[in-house]
């Protein structure tokens, strides 16, 4: 009888083909766009390499403080004390994973293994992502209606078209699909440990203020970052508009999952520059820089740290 064939390194060499695959994708997605409007990116860049220095400095710093601040929030979705190194350079490694699957469920993965590492459970572990998550659309929300007041005019309610009506009746056919199916009693235990572990946070006043403090501190570096890059390359907007802006667009580019919001966020946040009244080369620009260092420049040693996080056994 021959003996048992180890198939764990067969699957690591297919998954490693997979996400190789998956990176090429992107990659080329990302030349194609960046041919179709090289003219656009070519002013953009020029304008961009002769921009404010401070003020690029300004926009770094505030991207680096973006993981810091995810940071504090996921601490605060959990119960248990965890590594602040470890934890910071977990969301940082996230960062990288983000750009391999859409909709951010690289972070997601990442962040799940980090805590299962951690001693919780995977459901616990899952739950404590949800909650975080929670706040963090929440924060957005709530933030959009307390912009929208001071840019008058500045979002339209677009056009309902009569097809359009039919969503609301879409959701609740799929609502009551749902509870009449077999997986609503799994669904109804995942739901009462979120709920379970929402009102634990809410009961010790330190890990509520993390947890809110984090996720609006988040989502206001990243606001800040596209605000001091609209500064460094002196286009005349408000700062309260453009973050109205950030906070839109980005809201828009999460209906189109792609890995790290790679072309929707893009497209999302020029089409929403350009319409406020700003120049397309001004435009491309600031989204140049915005991606540049949200993105680009922090990619390759996210993948670094990635990788020591994974080899240490922390991930």
């Amino acid at each position: 009888m021959s003996a048992p064939t180890d198939i764990t390194p067969v699957l690591g060499r297919r998954r490693a083909y997979w996400h190789g695959a998956v990176c090429l994708a992107v990659l080329m997605c990302a030349v194609y766009l960046a041919l179709r409007h090289w003219p656009t990116l070519h002013t953009g860049a020029v304008r961009l390499a002769v921009a404010d220095q401070g003020w690029l400095l300004v926009a770094a710093t505030a991207a680096a403080a973006t993981w810091v601040s995810s940071a504090l929030a996921q601490q605060g979705a959990v119960g248990s004390r965890l590594p602040g190194g470890r934890l910071v350079a977990s969301q940082f490694a996230a960062s990288a994973a983000n750009h391999i699957l859409p909709a951010g469920l690289g972070a997601g993965a990442v962040n799940l293994r980090f805590l299962m590492r951690c001693g919780l459970t995977a459901g616990r572990s899952a739950s404590a992502l949800a909650v975080k998550a929670g706040a963090g659309a929440v924060v957005r929300g709530v933030l959009i209606a307390a912009l929208a007041p001071a840019c008058t005019g500045l979002l339209r309610i677009p056009h309902v078209g009569p097809a359009a009506l039919l969503a609301p009746a879409a959701v609740i056919g799929l609502v009551i699909l749902l509870l009449n199916s077999p997986l609503w009693p799994r669904c109804r235990r995942a739901l009462a440990v979120v709920l379970a572990d929402i009102r634990a946070v809410h009961a010790h006043p330190r890990r509520a203020a993390a947890l809110w403090g984090g996720s609006l501190a988040f989502t206001a570096f990243h606001s800040l970052v596209l605000i001091a890059v609209t500064q460094a390359v002196a286009l005349p907007l408000a700062p309260v508009r453009v973050a109205l802006l950030y906070l839109a667009a980005s809201s828009a580019a999460a209906l189109l999952p792609t890995p790290g919001g790679l072309g929707s966020l893009d497209a999302a946040l020029g089409l929403a520059l350009t319409a406020s009244g700003a120049p397309s080369a001004a435009a491309a620009s600031v989204v140049l820089g915005y991606r540049l260092l949200t993105v680009w420049l922090p990619l390759l040693p996210s993948l670094l740290v990635l990788g020591v996080l994974i080899r240490r056994r922390a991930l």
